[in-house]
């Protein structure tokens, strides 16, 4: 029997506070009519409570408990990108994944924040779950797909499906495009990049597969992504290879390099020690 996934990337206005929840259920009673064998929902970054740090809270906490109810009551894997989560150490942006039972089976905390621009603390390990006989996914949260190194770990344990939630409002949305086609191409894995809007970003979510075809791919205004993923073909793809010809990562196996910049001290490196400091303005805002 095949494997699928019939996944929906939610492209919704994110505002501060915590109204956002009652809209994920606004768009999730709407998908599931529309979209009725949906098996896991996909919402963008900091789309619980906005992206302003003053609305941390620890995890498990309030929030957690009404995604809880939320995934429980609809039946499926939710993925309501992510908040700032508050821990004795420091806030971190954490992204939360719940079972249709509404069990929280990850909270993921983003390793590569937006620095300087964002605050928060870094996590340290990478994100990965599995939805039973179905599939293994990573999670990688907006600028984490910047660096190949994580989505490449990803794939290196088994991901088939890598969700990216991302609130990017600027002007690098185009670029973010380009690098969300690229680590699908060169890892031989669904990619899914799901954007907010309003104030939770500039839309134009994409969902690309394991050949970099595009899926779908949205606008600036509210939508939602429906697709039924094969995940028989991220094997096919990846044992004959892409376009039945690229075995890019029987290749990465098999090839016996060895790279320094994997090393715990890529600082050493003659390329990164001209480098300077993070720059970035003084007297940082709470946004």
């Amino acid at each position: 029997m095949s494997r699928t996934l019939a996944v929906a990337g939610i492209q919704m206005a994110v505002e501060p506070g915590d109204v956002n929840i009652d809209r994920m259920r606004w768009k999730l009673d709407e998908v599931c009519f529309r979209f009725p064998q949906v098996e896991l929902a996909l919402f963008s970054e900091l789309s619980v409570y906005g992206g302003q740090p003053r609305y941390a809270e620890p995890v498990p906490g309030p929030a957690v408990e009404r995604l809880s109810r939320l995934a429980e009551e609809y039946g499926l894997w939710l993925a309501p990108g992510s908040l700032y989560e508050k821990t004795p150490e420091g806030v971190y942006n954490t992204a939360l994944v719940f079972n249709p039972r509404g069990d929280l089976v990850l909270g993921y905390r983003k390793m590569y924040p937006f620095e300087p621009y964002e605050t928060s603390r870094r996590g340290d390990t990478p994100g990965l779950f599995n939805i039973p006989d179905k599939a293994r996914l990573g999670l990688c949260v907006c600028y984490d797909q910047w660096f190949p190194e994580l989505t490449r770990q990803l794939v290196w344990a088994g991901a088939e499906v890598i969700l990216n939630p991302v609130m990017t409002t600027t002007a690098d949305r185009p670029l973010e495009l380009v690098v969300t086609q690229a680590n699908a191409i060169t890892n031989q894995v669904y990619f899914l990049s799901v954007n907010g809007v309003g104030q939770g970003g500039l839309g134009r979510s994409l969902l690309v597969d394991p050949e970099g075809r595009v899926l779908h791919q949205a606008g600036e205004i509210e939508c939602c992504l429906t697709e039924v993923l094969d995940l028989d073909k991220v094997s096919r793809v990846r044992e004959q290879g892409t376009l039945g010809m690229i075995q890019v990562l029987k290749s990465f196996r098999d090839a016996g390099h060895v790279f320094p910049v994997y090393g715990s001290n890529p600082d050493a490196g003659p390329g990164f020690q001209t480098l300077g400091p993070l720059a970035g303005r003084a007297g940082r805002r709470d946004l």
